[in-house]
């Protein structure tokens, strides 16, 4: 069977010694789409539009150094506790969406804290950007060749050349289209219902459908973790059962909140 062969160069383009790499140029496209996005979310809903892109700068800082931590503490906390230095050294890769996911929650509840916003209100609504983030995020991960699946023979399997010659599942691509799907389901939940739903609703059902993804799809992932747990899951999917937890929670304490409101009308 012929298998579609990706060798793109991760670099996009050139100045003399200074690379731009196609994983930066979707970084930023994914901060400036996130951006636009809860400036028109502001302005929909009458907030003061001053305070975003202050609250965006706490929310990057959050993402990378979160999931740079993240990287080196869940993935491979061996080598980085005996080289700490190597902890700071982010251009050499290794960033993991499950610390990123703390890093953030807790950078904008300090600048929630700080601006004097909801957090919760707050975070309903950069959630949605976040799902389109992660598309870009991955697609970038494909450009440069990484996070790849197990071998396999599907028709749709792709020889990633700068890895080696096996066709392998294009795990990038999974997750990448997954979360853009993701990303307009709770665009179209937020337009529709955004006045009704209570806080915590898209949060929830955020982590609930994101995380259920990630955990499927770590199914054909190759191995990330330098160590073996000894188990049947890999440490992405244990990762993931507590933000799957905190999800379900949300969603629930969310629909009885919105009940309990709907008796209390209703009895009036």
């Amino acid at each position: 069977m012929d298998y579609f062969v990706w060798s793109a160069n991760p670099i996009a383009f050139a100045f003399g010694s200074v690379h731009v790499f196609w994983y930066g140029i979707l970084f930023a496209v994914a901060i400036l789409s996130g951006l636009e996005f809860m400036k028109r979310v502001y302005r929909l809903e009458g907030k003061d539009e001053n305070t975003i892109e202050m609250l965006f700068i706490y929310a990057i800082i959050g993402i990378v150094v979160g999931a740079r931590l993240g990287h080196c503490l869940f993935y491979d906390p061996a080598y980085y506790l005996s080289h700490p230095l190597k902890i700071f050294a982010v251009w050499e890769g290794g960033l993991a969406s499950h610390g990123g996911g703390i890093g953030v929650l807790i950078a904008l509840y300090l600048g929630s804290k700080k601006y004097k916003i909801e957090f919760m209100w707050l975070i309903d609504r950069l959630v949605i950007p976040t799902a389109l983030f992660g598309f870009f995020v991955r697609m970038g991960n494909f450009m440069n060749s990484e996070i790849v699946g197990k071998p396999t023979d599907v028709p749709w399997a792709i020889v990633f050349t700068r890895v080696d010659n096996l066709p392998r599942h294009p795990t990038q691509l999974y997750e990448a289209f997954s979360y853009l799907i993701i990303f307009f389901i709770l665009t179209f939940v937020y337009k529709k219902y955004y006045q009704k739903l209570k806080y915590g609703f898209i949060f929830g059902l955020f982590l609930v459908l994101v995380f259920s993804v990630r955990f499927l799809v770590e199914f054909v992932k190759t191995k990330q973790a330098d160590y073996t747990l000894g188990i049947g899951l890999n440490t992405g999917q244990l990762l993931s059962i507590p933000f799957l937890l905190l999800g379900v929670y949300l969603l629930l304490w969310a629909i009885k909140k919105s009940s309990d409101t709907s008796s209390n009308s209703s009895r009036r």
